[in-house]
Order: structure tokens, then sequence, then C-alpha cells
């Protein structure tokens, strides 16, 4: 039985990656008909044309899409394998890592995150991006180097989680609410006016499935996109948000908080992150940082 040609390997995730021959014959240094060839090798190795014509460029068939992610991998692992192990040198480090968050985040731990960061490694720059959904596609193409979040169906199978927290929701009012002065029941919860909180636009949460048991029915006034909006709008007005505790406790401030009247199970917040970021020392370094960071908040309101 003949074995493949291994170095074969390289050639196919060149080509899938820059999706031109010429392209992949410039970042390999060579030919144009020497990487003809190569490709004629992979098209034959493979059973597949893996790249067609289509007008002046080429396609991917949905067999080179398949490989795509996979080739890229195995490539990625081999070269770890071949790589000399560097001792990690944080104060000579420069590097740039992105974090995808929920609006909080930043309010909450970007203070103690930068200067953790900054004491320990005075050459990384820390890039906070908002996280408008749970699609693992910036994780997988490297513009996103950690994320946080709720694990969800629409995280990646191959995304690593870790636990930073366990959180509850509670509800949130200016200073001087009716509610303030009150025991706060779920009949008198429900029959104030509330914010919802939806990335998605949807017109009911979980709290409103806790209701229906009960018989009860919330108004949603509006529904917005992140916390820090629903918390601006309940600070200016008598409408109620309800809100993760941990991860908004900053952007709290100086409002009345309180237990919600109705059961909701606790979340899980998690530092995600792709696989092939594993055993990178920085990266390692970082969720570390992170995760230090996130364990040292522990305000709870009774």
């Amino acid at each position: 039985m003949s074995h493949p040609d291994l170095n074969l390997l390289v050639t196919l995730d060149v080509l899938l990656t820059e999706g031109s021959v010429a392209r992949a014959a410039k970042r390999l240094r060579l030919s144009p008909s020497a990487m003809s060839r190569a490709l004629a090798r992979l098209r034959e190795t493979t059973g597949d044309p893996l790249l067609v014509r289509a007008g002046r460029g080429l396609v991917p068939t949905p067999r080179a899409i398949e490989l795509r992610e996979r080739v890229g991998q195995l490539v990625e692992d081999a070269e770890s394998v071949l790589r000399p192990v560097e001792t990690l040198d944080l104060k000579r480090l420069v590097r740039t890592f992105t974090l995808r968050n929920q609006d909080g985040f930043v309010e909450n731990f970007g203070p103690d995150l930068i200067a953790r960061v900054g004491q320990q490694a005075p050459g990384v720059r820390l890039r906070f991006v908002l996280k408008p959904d749970k699609d693992s596609t910036p994780l997988r193409d490297g513009s996103v180097d950690l994320e946080t979040g709720v694990v969800g169906n629409a995280t990646g199978p191959e995304v690593r989680a870790q636990a930073l927290f366990r959180d509850r929701f509670v509800g949130v009012v200016r200073m001087g609410h009716p509610l303030c002065e009150l025991t706060i029941t779920p009949a008198r919860y429900a029959a104030c006016r509330h914010i919802l909180i939806s990335r998605r636009g949807l017109d009911r949460g979980p709290i409103d499935d806790a209701f229906e048991p009960l018989g009860l029915k919330r108004e949603i006034v509006t529904v917005v996109g992140g916390f820090s909006e629903a918390l601006a709008l309940a600070r200016a007005s008598d409408l109620i948000a309800s809100v993760p505790e941990r991860y908004t406790g900053n952007l709290r401030d100086g409002m009345f908080c309180f237990p919600l009247p109705v059961p909701l199970p606790e979340i899980t917040v998690s530092l995600l992150w792709h696989p092939r970021l594993d055993a990178d020392p920085a990266h390692r370094w970082l969720r570390g940082c992170v995760r230090d960071v996130c364990a040292g908040i522990t305000h709870w309101i009774s």
C-alpha cells in the first residue's frame, strides 16, 4: 500500500486558503507551472477537482470546503509539533489580543484586566469588540482570540469552553422607584413596565415563561439589544431592567437592585477560544489573567 505524500497537505492548505494558483505559488515561492502540477497531484490523490474555474477565478468544490478547516488544523498541529518550545518572556512580549464580549464585560472586568496585563506584559494590547451573536466564526477565522459568554447551540462544537462564574438575573430600578419601598411579589413585579433585552429582537424571554404558570403577564414597553441600554433607560424612568448581576455590577452603580420574585435558572459565563490556540503560551497566559480577574469579583445582593 502506497503512502500519500504528506507534503501535499501544506500545498493543499495554501491553495484552499488563497483560492488561486498564482497567489498560492507566490506564497510558497514556486512557479505557477509547479503549483499547477501540485494541484493536479492533489486532484489525483483526493479524487476531486478541489478548485474549478468560475469566470476568471477559481471556486472550491464542496469537498474542498469540507477539507479546508481540517487541513488547516492538521498543518498547524504539525508545525507546532516540529516547532521548538520557547519560554514565554512577558516583559518582551509584543502582541495584540482581540476579546469579544457582550456589553458589561469591559465596564466590570476591563480595568482590572488591563491593569494586570499592563503590569505583567507592558507590550501587550487588548482590543475589545462587542459580541452581537454566538456565532463562532470569528474564533475559527482568528479575528477574535477570546470570547466570554454563555455556551449555546450556536457555539461551534470544536470551541473550547471553561467556566468563569455563575450568575443570576436581578431586577434593577432607579432609586426612588415605587418598588424600593415595597415587598416585591410576582404580582407587583409583573404589574410594572419592563424593558426586554434581546439581541435577536424577540418579544418575550425566560421571565415571561416563568410568569405563565402563575397566570401573570408583564407589560414590555421596549426591547433593546444590550444591558447598558436597558440600565440607562431604567435609570432615567420607572421602567424595570432585568440583568445578570455579576456581569453588570458597575453598570448598576447608584441603582436599586432586588432578586427576581420568580424562579429563573442561573447562567454560567464561560471563556471561549479555538483549540488551535490551546498550546500557545501567550494565549494560555491571557486566559489565566481573565480567569483570575473574573474570580476576584464576588459581590452579590441579598
